[in-house]
């Protein structure tokens, strides 16, 4: 059986013509991750017993005349700060390390009423803070279309995981960049929910007014139908909007789309920005022109100021959230003699230098004779940026922008410069302190490129080991709070450019 270029719409028509069982699908999957992922380190663990179980209900549910399910069969990963009972579920953390899961996610729950099979756990950086996977306690995450590179983070293993062809789709969390970070540096399709679309209950919290769950797939038509079924109000998450999404997701028109307005802001187009990227971007705003859609040059002023109110902003909620864990009620312990030995023991062997550098940081900005001084002003910066972006949408319906400075850079290049590092996501902050949807799309995806993956979506070359090889890259779609139908619209139309 060949599971390359497999994706969630082939996969439902394949079960329903009884092509082959879900059974016989996810044993492939097995087999194969098996063979790759000790090249790429993309799983921390894989849930065999539980997958097979899920596909023997997908194939159930066929032979009863029942039909497959929106996402029967369809093997995924979960990155692994979201919790699925009875699974380990470690957050990338020592801290955490034979923690088991003892109930279920609400997407996660969703997922299993699709039919969905959860192949494993992915890796992440520790608690989802980093941008290269490069933070687990556990492993390095290598980029598929180079193994010398990052997969991108904190979601690198779920990025990793989709691009590597060893799941067809998968769950990450996304707070300043970390599923359109990664799906830009792998080739794959990476989507950003608008702040509240998705339930968050059940998905360990880095910080909690900008985390959100969203998908990684091949292509954006199976974006739009993975964000349609997590999506929706959740009464454990007092965040969740009560919006209801139509087919419109599903089924765009071009008519439609073509009425929409894109604006290019010029604050985007930096001296950081790799000239190949800024290239290819200009050639993506020409593909959309080609299919009828305007765009015209717009300003969000304050994008300068997102990074630095961002890192105020995150490591305060960070410092808060991770309060409570302490190796007393859940996690590792350590041996000491008194209380406070045992609280600072377990918490300096548990957390990694840089969950430590953002708890302290973000003690720092909470103290007294700091909040005014950095937090609260950091809430006033946001505020403006958001500002920004309502102003643009009054004369646009849709922003472009590039994803990231530069292509996947080469493991350790970065983990001594904390600074640089945090640039990663200088593009993708601005939509995470707006609360708006993005999405990660490849530029000029052309299917089975890649020695490993699906996509091959170019910039410039780069070399390893004397070689050149072409990297991914990706272009984002920003859009109007709940309109997560006009970013996956355009996407879906730009996709046919190249793929038909």
């Amino acid at each position: 059986m060949n599971i390359k270029g497999l994706t969630i719409k082939k996969i439902h028509h394949d079960l329903v013509k009884k092509e082959y069982s879900s059974k016989e699908l996810t044993k492939e999957f097995f087999n194969f991750i098996k063979k790759e992922d000790e090249k790429i380190n993309a799983f921390l663990g894989l849930s065999e017993e539980m997958a097979m179980a899920q596909a023997g209900e997908v194939d159930k549910n066929i032979a009863d005349g029942k039909g497959p399910g929106v996402l029967g069969g369809v093997p995924m990963g979960i990155k692994d700060i979201i919790l699925i009972e009875g699974l380990k579920c470690t957050g990338g953390s020592k801290i955490l390390k034979d923690y088991k899961a003892s109930y279920n996610a609400t997407v996660i729950n969703k997922l299993k009423a699709s039919g969905a099979v959860f192949l494993g756990k992915t890796n992440l950086d520790e608690f989802a803070m980093g941008s290269s996977t490069e933070n687990s306690a556990f492993k390095i995450t290598r980029n598929p279309h180079d193994l010398e590179r990052v997969p991108g983070g904190s979601s690198g293993g779920s990025a990793a995981a989709v691009a590597s062809e060893m799941a067809v789709a998968a769950l990450g969390s996304d707070t300043g960049g970390s599923i359109r970070q990664p799906a830009a540096l792998c080739g794959t399709v990476g989507l950003k929910p608008t702040y509240g679309a998705v339930s968050r209950y059940g998905v360990m919290a880095m910080a909690s007014s900008l985390d959100q769950i969203g998908p990684f797939t091949k292509t954006v038509e199976d974006a739009a139908i993975l964000f349609k079924e997590l999506s929706g109000q959740d009464i454990m998450d007092s965040t969740s909007a009560p919006v209801i999404y139509g087919d419109e997701l599903l089924n765009p028109k071009i008519e439609d789309i073509k009425k929409l307005r894109v604006g290019i802001p010029e604050e985007y187009f930096v001296d950081g920005l790799d000239k190949n990227i800024a290239n290819k971007i200009n050639e993506v705003v020409k593909d959309l022109e080609g299919l009828g859609i305007k765009t015209k040059k717009i300003s969000l002023p304050h994008t300068k100021y997102a990074l630095s109110c961002y890192y105020i902003i995150m490591p305060a909620e960070v410092s808060s959230n991770l309060s409570r864990l302490d190796g007393i009620r859940y996690g590792t312990r350590e041996k000491a003699d008194n209380l406070i030995e045992l609280y600072k023991k377990n918490r300096d062997f548990g957390f990694g230098p840089e969950s430590k550098r953002r708890i302290l940081l973000g003690t720092f900005v909470l103290s007294s004779g700091y909040y005014d001084a950095y937090y609260s002003r950091a809430q006033k910066v946001r505020a403006l940026i958001k500002k920004d972006f309502i102003e643009a949408f009054k004369d646009v319906d849709v922003i472009l922008t590039p994803v990231t400075p530069t292509t996947a850079f080469k493991i350790g290049e970065k983990t001594d410069d904390p600074l640089a590092m945090y640039l990663s996501d200088i593009f993708t902050i601005p939509a995470s302190l707006a609360g708006v949807p993005a999405i990660s799309i490849p530029v000029h995806p052309v299917r089975n490129s890649s020695p490993l993956g699906p996509s091959g979506a170019h910039s410039a070359g780069v070399i390893s080991n004397g070689v050149k090889k072409e990297m991914p890259i990706g272009f984002q779609l920003i859009g109007k709070h709940f309109r997560e139908a006009d970013i996956l619209g355009i996407g879906q139309f730009y996709e046919k450019l190249y793929n038909n």
